[in-house]
């Protein structure tokens, strides 16, 4: 089979096709015959910062079984089916051993041809979806769905505050317009704040343009801030994050986009509830399915690359041109 593998500080251009064996699936393990990829910027920076040579890249990825291990039991050849971020996170809080099974990360991910998956770190692809929409929902869309409902708890008539037009922010958009959560989405082309409203976003801000885009947050929620935040840029835009959200609102900390420091007395005075979300465990992701299928949501594609061209992908999730996700097809 043929697989993608990191270089260690090599960057896109370094990343290598291979040949490699196809694994084997033992007890309680399914092979999977890879039909579809999908990028996320924390698999841009282990291609070009990856610590471990040699590792496969990409955390996200969906096909078809392949093969099943002894004891299996949740499926048979044939089914299709989409992997979990960690493997080893079935349900309840995060522990020290669910970090080890990140894919893509701590051990093999999947931009190759064959995977085998745990039996438990896999789940099926909701039929109205095809390999390449399931393929951006483990890590972007679980992600989306903690952030805004399971750690954001945000519920209808409350007002979400959705930073960019990333994977994780368009999913949240279209989550919040099914569930009836009212948006503000900010980004720095009106191109894309005009695609975002499309999907729902109920108020846009142009931060090129409005600077301090905090004051016309409070300026739109008439001077109470959102109920949420969705905060995917880090410690640069934290700050304005604390000043857009609501005395005892809530912020779903879960990018790294951008550097800087800030000084946490706001989140005490104000009482904000700051968390860190890192995906979501495997009945989380059956949870946020089910939301998926009965609204008929499909992921946001921005482009479908080709295998042999995977490193077009990377290069296009480098230049922050997308909207929405970027999809490798096996």
């Amino acid at each position: 089979m043929k697989a993608y593998v990191i270089h260690g500080g090599g960057g896109i251009d370094e990343l290598s096709l291979k040949d490699q064996d196809i694994p084997k699936p033992g007890p309680g393990e399914i092979l999977v015959r890879m039909k579809a990829n999908a990028i996320n910027y924390r698999d841009l920076m282990m291609v070009k910062n990856g610590p471990v040579d040699g590792r496969i890249p990409n955390s996200d990825g969906a096909g078809l079984v392949e093969e099943i291990g002894a004891g299996v039991t949740a499926f048979k050849k044939g089914d299709r089916v989409v992997g979990t971020f960690f493997q080893n996170w079935d349900s309840g809080p995060i522990r020290d051993d669910v970090m080890g099974s990140a894919m893509g990360g701590a051990i093999d991910g999947m931009l190759r041809e064959y995977a085998v998956l745990k039996e438990n770190g896999a789940l099926p692809i909701p039929d109205h979806m095809s390999f390449e929409e399931a393929s951006t929902l483990p890590c972007a869309g679980l992600t989306a769905w903690n952030c805004l409902i399971e750690a954001g708890g945000a519920a209808a008539g409350q007002t979400a505050l959705l930073l960019g037009t990333g994977g994780v922010s368009i999913f949240a958009q279209q989550m919040a317009a099914a569930a009836g959560i009212k948006t503000i989405l900010t980004s720095s082309s009106d191109d894309k704040l005009a695609r975002a409203q499309t999907l729902g976003a109920n108020e846009v801000i142009n931060y090129r343009d409005i600077p301090d885009w905090e004051a016309e947050v409070a300026r739109l929620t008439a001077g109470h801030g959102v109920d949420v935040v969705v905060e995917v840029g880090g410690a640069g835009t934290l700050a304005k994050s604390v000043e857009a959200v609501r005395i005892g609102g809530r912020i779903s900390l879960v990018g790294v986009l951008t550097g800087g420091q800030m000084d946490p007395t706001s989140i005490m005075r104000k009482s904000v509830r700051l968390q860190g979300v890192y995906v979501g465990p495997r009945d989380m992701f059956a949870r946020m399915n089910a939301a998926l299928i009965h609204s008929d949501i499909h992921p946001i594609i921005e482009t479908v690359v080709d295998f042999k061209d995977a490193k077009d992908a990377y290069r296009l999730m480098e230049s922050g041109q997308h909207f929405g996700k970027i999809v490798i097809s096996i």
